[in-house]
């Protein structure tokens, strides 16, 4: 009982629990986007940022509920196998597509990440001059290491098995991150910038910067900036807040997951795999507004685009800080194979579906995508850009156009009429898709050409 493009119809017998479920969705959605939101905090505010998250949120909820609707109809439990049953050919490689280049964008941020983190590590265990120029603190050396030294290997297994166990592992050192709020109450602000050379000069320099900032009060100039770096901004609008949808979106992509992780529930109904998304998808938002306050409210307008890269600039050797790198680089590193199977998947999908399985293949696929994007995280300026183009470019696809246009061309006109409100609502759906995409890629691609997107990210 297989259906004609290769995908299972028989009924699977899941064996796994509602709260592992809700577990294994929650570890999909979560990822490298948690640390990003406090810098989209700081260039919306406080309200418009819980505004946006909520929307996206909401808008994740509804693309899983069209996602499960139409899986429930045609029986078909992959995303992929989604697209060819709405649209042929074109649908499977459109779909496979959008899929690949997220999961790319997923795996050079946890790359960025290593490159950004590890140093800073090594650093701090080596008591390292930080102005040193040492080999071991170069970043792209470091990236390249752990991609031959740790990712490659576990990317050449052939099964996924035991790995799915570093999932959980991954999910608590994300948990972990919420030591932020912990440290909110630790540092002051306007904090002390961390200098090896000279404690007091640096001191002395703030200082003198805080009565030079006062004494120019009159004319106007820096007030603006000296009321911003420490005063919490409900709202704000700057050339940086047309990140924030990009990287919300980016933050609660799941949607490829959710099929897999339906076809393993226990009893699966529809409504009891919505509960499963909900519930995962709320979880996420919590921690997401959490970690995006508490790091925004320490470091109000000088936050990074990488939060964890901003309390080195306060103290590069504090431990519960390095215990918290060292927990988010092992989850990352471990986190790309994971990531890197379903886009060999696709791909194997997309141009090798009539071939069976081939061990020289499988080996060349991984070294192709790991080199492509171990170049990209090398030459890429900071992590936002990734964030920024993925967010805008295939996640809005996986949200919200793709659930959408499967969902009415798979939902048969007998069942639902063209003119019936769940088609409307749905046809809406994919229409603000559409414009959200335009809309957040001319104002990233105008941020690119007017050059004020800076490298360091937080200013």
């Amino acid at each position: 009982n297989i259906t004609l493009d290769g995908a299972m119809s028989i009924p699977f017998e899941g064996k796994t629990s509602f709260g592992m479920s809700v577990f294994n969705l929650g570890n999909a959605i979560m990822g490298s986007g948690i640390l990003g939101l406090a810098y989209a905090m700081a260039n919306t505010g406080i309200l418009l940022f819980l505004f946006l998250l909520t929307v996206v949120a909401v808008l994740s909820c509804y693309s899983i509920h069209l996602l499960l609707k139409s899986s429930g109809i045609v029986g078909i439990r992959a995303y992929e196998q989604l697209g060819y049953r709405a649209f042929g050919t074109p649908g499977k490689m459109a779909a496979g597509i959008a899929i690949t280049l997220q999961n790319i964008g997923a795996m050079s941020s946890y790359l960025y990440i290593v490159k950004s983190e590890f140093p800073l590590v090594i650093q701090a265990f080596s008591r390292a001059d930080p102005t040193a120029d040492l080999w071991y603190l170069n970043g792209n050396y470091l990236v390249v290491m752990v991609s031959i030294g740790v990712i490659l290997p576990l990317a050449l297994m052939k099964q996924l098995g035991y790995l799915g166990y570093t999932s959980g592992f991954s999910l608590s050192c994300m948990v972990f991150f919420l030591s932020v709020i912990y440290k909110k109450f630790q540092i002051p602000c306007p904090f002390e910038e961390f200098s090896a050379a000279n404690h007091t000069v640096s001191h002395l320099n703030i200082h003198l910067n805080i009565t030079d900032n006062h004494a120019t009060h009159d004319n106007g100039l820096v007030h603006e900036m000296d009321d911003s770096h420490c005063g919490a901004r409900m709202f704000t609008m700057n050339s940086q807040t047309a990140y924030t949808i990009p990287i919300l979106a980016f933050a609660f992509v799941c949607h490829p997951e959710v099929l897999p992780i339906y076809t393993e529930l226990r009893n699966p109904t529809q409504r009891r795999m919505q509960h499963v998304s909900n519930l995962s998808i709320l979880v996420m938002y919590t921690m997401y507004f959490l970690a995006a306050l508490f790091g925004y409210l320490t470091f109000y307008g000088k936050t990074e685009t990488e939060l964890l890269h901003t309390y080195s600039r306060i103290d590069p050797y504090d431990t519960l800080i390095l215990c918290v790198r060292l927990a988010v680089l092992t989850a990352v590193t471990l986190t790309v194979p994971i990531v890197l199977f379903p886009v060999r998947r696709a791909l194997n999908q997309m141009f090798f579906a009539s071939k069976s399985f081939n061990w020289l293949r499988h080996v060349a696929i991984a070294v192709t995508l790991l080199s492509f994007i171990n170049m990209l995280v090398i030459f890429a300026p900071n992590i936002l850009g990734i964030f920024g183009v993925i967010g805008a470019t295939s996640a809005p696809c996986l949200i919200f156009i793709f659930p959408a246009i499967f969902y009415i061309r798979i939902v048969p006109k007998e069942q639902e009429p063209m003119h019936s409100i769940p088609k409307i609502l749905a046809a809406c759906f994919a229409g603000l898709g559409v414009a959200f995409m335009i809309m957040s890629l001319s104002f990233i691609i105008i941020d690119w050409t007017t050059g004020s997107s800076n490298s360091g990210g937080g200013h």
